[in-house]
C-alpha cells in the first residue's frame, strides 16, 4: 500500500518530538455542488523539534509511533525562510 503525502500547516509544537498539523482540502457539497473547506488535524513526529507555529511542512503516513502518531515529517519551510524569500 502506498504511503500518503499531506501538506499543511503547524498548529501546535508543545509535545516533545511532535507537532499538530492541520491539512485542509476541499470537498464538493452533494446537494449544492459548492466546494466547502474542510480540515483535519493530524500529529506527525518531529525528532529535532525542528518546526514551529506557522511553519508549512509535509507529512508522509508510516507505522504507528505511538497512539495517535502515524505520521513523520519529510520536509518543510520554516516561517523566517518563507518571509525572507518573500522579500
Amino acid at each position: 500500500m502506498p504511503c500518503r503525502i499531506l501538506q499543511g500547516v503547524v498548529v501546535s509544537d508543545a509535545s516533545h518530538k511532535t507537532v499538530v498539523v492541520r491539512v485542509e482540502k476541499s470537498v464538493k457539497h452533494p446537494m449544492y455542488k459548492k466546494y466547502i473547506k474542510r480540515s483535519c488535524k493530524y500529529a506527525a513526529h518531529d525528532p529535532e523539534n525542528a518546526y514551529k507555529i506557522g511553519d508549512v511542512i509535509r507529512i508522509i503516513e508510516c507505522r504507528p509511533i505511538s497512539k495517535t502518531k502515524k505520521w513523520h515529517v519529510m520536509d518543510g519551510s520554516k516561517t523566517s525562510e518563507a518571509k525572507a524569500a518573500r522579500q
